[in-house]
């Protein structure tokens, strides 16, 4: 199967999809079949921001014409903050869509985990990854943490990179979701969060939502030659 995706949402999110599904099929031992399309992570947050999913929908089936153009077979959307327009996106695209936030809640059923902490922008976390965790218990960030999450996400999406003071910030919310909400893990709502999260000594239980979508995706595809 020929897999698209769209890339740059941000840059650093579009390298962990990529390396992650390279050293997938490379220990399955399969030719891999992939094209990436660039669209921009300030359009996607200005679209965020103004609560225009239709604008970013018609953004996303623009770039995916040139997936299917050059042969994919399935979209991807590689931010699960970009999916903020899915349903406005799976009704103009050429192309199927495995869905990021759909795959994490099957997981996250799938391990009977009920009471989770949600990282990433401020529709992710206040929506539950777009209510597709709304037969769980999701729980998100509360007061200034709210408010800073989202910041600090936004401005290292675009950057590509962290900031010490960002890193320190994001992973003590993360902490506090556990601690003071009781949540039984933290799950990364934002796929940039693993510049982060990557490396770093954890206290806390972690579920990245973008290896969770990563492993679907590589599934569907070794599924179909």
């Amino acid at each position: 199967m020929h897999i698209g995706l769209i890339g740059g949402i941000g840059p650093a999110a579009t390298v962990f999809y990529y390396e992650r599904i390279v050293q997938a099929f490379s220990a399955a031992e399969q030719p891999l079949h992939l094209t990436i399309a660039h669209t921009s992570a300030l359009t996607l947050s200005h679209n965020v921001a103004t609560g225009r999913p239709d604008l970013q929908a018609a953004e996303f089936h623009r770039v995916t014409g040139q997936l299917a153009a050059a042969g994919a077979e399935v979209v991807v959307i590689t931010s699960m903050g970009g999916h903020f327009c899915a349903k406005e996106f799976a009704a103009l695209s050429p192309l199927p869509m495995i869905n990021g936030p759909a795959s994490v809640a099957d997981y996250l059923k799938h391990q009977e985990i009920q009471r989770v902490g949600i990282l990433g922008t401020r529709v992710v976390m206040q929506t539950g990854l777009y209510g597709f965790l709304s037969e769980l218990d999701p729980v998100a960030p509360i007061g200034n943490d709210l408010a800073q999450v989202n910041d600090d996400y936004v401005a290292m999406a675009i950057a590509g990179e962290a900031t010490p003071g960002q890193r320190e910030r994001l992973l003590a919310a993360g902490e506090r979701l556990v601690r003071d909400q009781r949540a039984e893990t933290v799950l990364l709502g934002g796929t940039d969060l693993n510049v982060v999260y990557d490396g770093a000594a954890l206290e806390v239980p972690v579920i990245d939502s973008a290896a969770v979508h990563v492993d679907v995706i590589v599934n569907t595809a070794l599924a179909k030659p």
